[in-house]
């Protein structure tokens, strides 16, 4: 069991473009087929990228302010969005209109796919970049190489790391998945007093699943998973897993097999993803691109 807490100080700048801050919640291990991070993302300035896509899958709750996810669609604030390994999205322009710096946040998990390609860590990340820009130049999200070559920054550092030419699984999905929590309807848990959810989705042949749970003031949810890991945060109210209190944005990783229990103190909303093992497909099952973007949509540009 591993539980974290939010600061309102603790930012690091992580991304590319230096307009969104993290905070680190949770993390896997770097070297595990199952790696994981999971980010509180703080914008501090208008937010553009290109269209582009990752080599990992993405779930996302906007918790102040919506996302822009290109081609007029938007992640709302309080809603849900399931981001596919190789599924393209962007360009992305959000600017910070009448919010404040700091103000927008958003919870980002990011997670090894279904196709087994893996997940980079994020101390893997800043040491490459701290040892290319001994070389190049990073700018945005793109690497600049002495020669005048310009290169899709993580491709660059990904053979840094790895030594191999990064390449995308073809998406499962056409689209962002988007799920509105609101328009769901709460339901009992069976012999399980005072706790309710909404099943919001599953998602790839890996199985993930995000769900939330309401445990009302003064109940104890006690549950357990033989066999994925989950990885809760408190979207309102508090309470405590064993001797340790648990409020907003605190976050709770719970192994398989490993029993969880959460005390109510207040009324307690929870946001849960399930991350099963991933089981690496055999060679020649899944298809691949080496491209930033796929050739069809690339003919487009």
């Amino acid at each position: 069991m591993k539980i974290s807490h939010y600061s309102t100080t603790d930012w690091k700048n992580d991304h590319p473009t230096g307009e969104i801050l993290f905070q680190h919640l949770l993390r896997g291990e770097p070297t595990s087929n199952d790696n994981f991070m999971y980010i509180i993302g703080c914008q501090v300035a208008d937010f553009s990228m290109p269209r582009h896509r990752h080599n990992f899958d993405q779930i996302r709750l906007p918790l102040i302010g919506p996302m822009n996810l290109g081609e007029r669609l938007t992640l709302g604030e309080g809603q849900v969005g399931y981001f596919a390994e190789g599924l393209p999205y962007g360009p992305q322009n959000d600017p910070l209109g009448r919010a404040q710096p700091g103000e927008r946040l958003q919870l980002v998990l990011q997670f090894a796919g279904a196709s087994g390609y893996g997940f980079m860590s994020i101390e893997q990340r800043r040491q490459a970049r701290e040892e290319l820009a001994q070389i190049g130049s990073f700018d945005g999200p793109n690497f600049h190489w002495p020669d005048g070559r310009v290169e899709w920054g993580l491709s660059v550092i990904w053979r840094h790391v790895f030594g191999e030419k990064l390449k995308y699984a073809k998406s499962r999905y056409k689209d962002v998945v988007i799920a509105d929590p609101r328009n769901f309807a709460w339901k009992p848990l069976p012999l399980a007093y005072g706790i309710d959810n909404k099943f919001l989705g599953s998602f790839s042949e890996r199985r993930v699943w995000a769900e939330m749970v309401r445990i009302r003031a003064g109940a104890t949810w006690s549950s357990f998973d033989a066999t994925a890991r989950r990885l809760l945060v408190v979207l309102k109210g508090a309470g405590a897993v064993g001797d340790e209190e648990v409020k907003y944005l605190s976050g709770i990783q719970s192994e398989p097999n490993e029993p969880l229990q959460i005390r109510a103190s207040e009324e307690m909303e929870i946001f849960l993803v399930g991350l099963p093992p991933v089981v690496r497909a055999p060679e020649g099952e899944i298809a691949y691109d080496h491209e930033e973007l796929p050739a069809e949509e690339e003919a487009m540009a």
